[in-house]
Order: structure tokens, then C-alpha cells, then sequence
């Protein structure tokens, strides 16, 4: 599939549309037909639900387009040869990237993420495993920030890079690391936004980049992570997504490494040289990215996870479209209450305690949908007010 221009304006103006998060993009699209469809029917549509929401219009959409031209980007869409296809297999994939530098979404890749804070012994040792996975035909795959990101980066700008931004092409956070972009675009590496041109990163839009960069790589590697890291929600977007998880353990009176000496305590491979991460995805990229997933090992199901978007609710306005000829379908419904709702987060916490409780039950007992639970769990995770355990259950935090 290739869109013409005039499609792919339609994409983005209905990706951009307020309310309209990946999912809902993709149940629009299917029950329309396409995107000039659902652009004409969604103010009715949602008129009839009390509150009338205009797409952007056609010349915001172009002014966004030129813009990213002018950078040297371009917009790639889901079905489009250049579109990873690792990524299409990941719920709420984006229907829109940006992407600037080489068309090298497609070769096999892992993630090498860590702490920002790093010690000189963890920059080392990324070092070492970014040029080993790199000389052995991988692309490493980052998310751009200081630390970790940033040496697996450097080390593998020879061989090929692929950074993931939390905000618009535009808006490289940090900004000391634009000349970090400008080698990784020289040596012929990618730079991904899936957020509008312009747009600052907010606190959730870096969990929304980490599914991402764990969606394109065969296997996310974290060298060094507390236990309410950032990358460990990677590490979980990629044992969600069925890829592999690798961990470098470290001194257990190190607090960077306890995030990482829990992950091989809960299964993830130990690494401490790159043959071990080669062993083990060497089979998996030679079945290719069409191959059969296995099943999920014992994590939530990816429909149950957060949304990161305001989504408007369509259930009331909207049956369910059929599946199209190539195999793409709507959404379920999703029935549950905004996940930043007030008296739901209440209820959430006052619920958790000392003792770890899973979210099934934290759901049942609040009255709220797991997707709700799952949302407002992240947040209070990234305020490191709750602690993970194993089967998927957590506890909040002694302060």
C-alpha cells in the first residue's frame, strides 16, 4: 500500500484530531472505509455525544507536513513499505511516523536502554554491546536520553542507529543531544517521532516513546535501571509485545542495578557479553517479523494496557465496523471512564497498601476496567509511589 498526498493529509488530520488516539484512528478508518469518511463524520458524530469535535483543518495539516519537509522528514503510514513491520504488530502501533534519515525501519534491531545517571562501568559496558550488536548486522534502537541512551547511540552510529523521540522531530529532548541527532542522520541512522511537529515532551509521552522503541527491536536489552525506571516499562511494553528481555545484573549495593538484577530474577536473560543476546534473537530474526508470536508469558493482555491519549468514547455513536479485505479490524470498545478521572484514581489508591494486591482484583474491588487500573498505575509508578512484584501484582510505596 502507498497513500497518495491527499490521503496521507487525511491521516494526519485525523490522528491530530483531538480525541483521536491510535485506536480510535484505526475503528474510524474501518468503519468509514477511510480517513475522508471519518474526517466528515466525526463532528456529527460526536455532536451526537454532546460535544462537537472539528478535525484540524486541511491547511494546519499541510503547514505540519512543510514543516517536517523543511527538517528533511517525511511521514511514513502503517501499510507503506518503509513502515516497520515489527511495529504493526504492537497494539496501538502509530498510524503516522515522522522520520528523518535512512529507510532502515526494516533491518533486524534491538534496544539498549539504561539508566540516565549511569556509572562509568555501565557506559562501558553499553559501549562494548552496542558496537558487538551492531558489527554483527543489528541496529541499536534508543530513546535518546542522557546515559545509556546516549553511549548506545555513539557506539553505533558506524553501524546504524535508530533514535526515538518523546516529542515532534522538532523538539530534540534533551537539547544538548541535537548534535548527537545531526551524527546519527550524517552516518546514516533514523530518527522516529510519532508527536506533532512543535510538540514539547510531557511526562507520559516518554511510556508512550518506550513502546515504541521496544515495538521495533526483536529483544530490548537494560543495562542499569533502578526499580522504578523508565526502562522497565520498556522492558515490560517488550515482554507485552512477546520480544525478548535482557538484563546486565550489577552490585546488588548499587541502586541503579536493581531494577535489572530484579528483571533476571523474573526471567530475563543475563547478559554479560553480546553473545548473549546474539544466541538467543539469532533464530528469532531468522524466522523473520511475520513469524507466528508465541503466546503472552503471564503479562496482561496489550488491550488491557494504559492509553496515553484522550480518547473520546464512540460506543454509543458508533456499531462496530466489519474487518477489511487485509486483515486490520476495529478496536474492542473501550467502555471504561477516562483513566485520568479523579474519583476512580481515588478509589484506585486508597485500595493499594503495604501488601501487594494484583490489578484484577484492584479492577473488581474499584469497579473500574482494567485499562483504567493499568493507567492509573503507570502514573503513580512514575511518581515512585508504587512498587511492582511478580505475577502482577503491586504495592505502594512506605513514604
Amino acid at each position: 500500500m502507498q497513500l497518495t498526498e491527499a490521503q496521507r493529509l487525511d491521516w494526519l488530520r485525523l490522528i491530530r484530531t483531538e480525541g483521536v488516539g491510535p485506536r480510535t484512528f484505526r475503528r474510524l478508518v474501518n468503519r468509514f472505509g477511510g480517513a475522508a469518511a471519518a474526517l466528515d463524520a466525526l463532528p456529527e458524530l460526536t455532536g451526537r455525544q454532546g460535544r462537537r469535535i472539528v478535525p484540524p483543518t486541511r491547511a494546519e495539516a499541510e503547514a505540519e507536513l512543510a514543516a517536517l519537509t523543511r527538517l528533511g522528514g517525511r511521514l511514513i503510514a502503517t501499510g507503506e513499505a518503509e513502515y516497520p513491520r515489527l511495529l504493526t504488530q504492537v497494539d496501538a502501533a502509530p498510524p503516522l511516523l515522522a522520520l528523518r534519515g535512512a529507510p532502515i525501519l526494516n533491518r533486524p534491531a534491538a534496544a539498549l536502554v539504561g539508566s540516565r545517571n549511569a556509572s562509568s562501568a555501565g557506559l562501558a559496558f553499553t559501549e562494548r554491546l552496542a558496537r558487538g550488536l551492531g558489527e554483527a548486522g543489528l541496529t541499536v534502537i534508543s530513546g535518546l536520553a542522557r546515559g545509556i541512551d546516549a553511549r548506545a547511540h555513539r557506539a553505533s552510529l558506524r553501524t546504524g542507529t535508530i533514535a526515538v523521540m518523546a516529542g515532534g522531530q522538532d523538539r530534540i529532548y534533551p537539547a544538548s543531544h541535537a548534535t548527537l541527532v545531526e551524527a546519527i542522520l550524517a552516518e546514516g541512522g533514523a530518527v522516529l517521532a510519532e508527536m506533532p511537529m512543535g510538540w514539547e515532551p510531557r511526562g507520559r509521552d516518554f511510556p508512550r516513546r518506550n513502546r515504541i522503541i521496544s515495538g521495533l527491536s526483536y529483544g530490548t536489552v537494560v543495562v542499569e535501571a533502578a526499580r522504578r525506571s523508565g526502562s522497565l516499562i520498556t522492558a515490560r511494553y517488550a515482554l507485552e509485545q512477546n520480544r525478548e528481555v535482557f538484563a546486565v545484573p550489577g552490585s546488588p549495593l548499587d541502586p541503579r542495578a536493581e531494577g535489572t538484577n530484579d528483571l533476571i530474577r523474573q526471567g530475563a536473560t543475563l547478559v554479560s557479553e553480546v553473545d548473549h543476546v546474539l544466541e538467543v534473537l539469532g533464530p528469532i530474526i531468522e524466522r523473520g517479523p511475520d513469524a507466528e508470536a508465541a503466546p503472552a508469558r503471564g503479562r496482561p493482555d496489550l488491550a488491557e494496557q494504559p492509553d496515553f491519549w484522550d480518547e473520546i468514547a464512540l460506543d454509543a455513536a458508533l456499531d462496530p465496523g466489519p474487518e477489511r479485505a487485509d486483515g486490520a479490524s476495529a478496536d474492542n470498545p473501550a467502555r471504561d471512564e477516562p483513566p485520568e478521572a479523579e474519583d476512580d484514581r481515588a478509589r484506585i489508591v486508597a485500595l493499594l497498601g503495604p501488601s501487594p494486591v494484583g490489578t484484577d482484583e484492584l479492577a473488581r474491588s474499584a469497579g473500574v476496567s482494567a485499562r483504567t487500573v493499568q493507567s492509573v498505575l503507570l502514573e503513580l509508578e512514575l511518581d515512585g509511589r508504587i512498587e511492582r512484584h511478580g505475577s502482577g501484582t503491586v504495592s505502594l510505596v512506605s513514604r
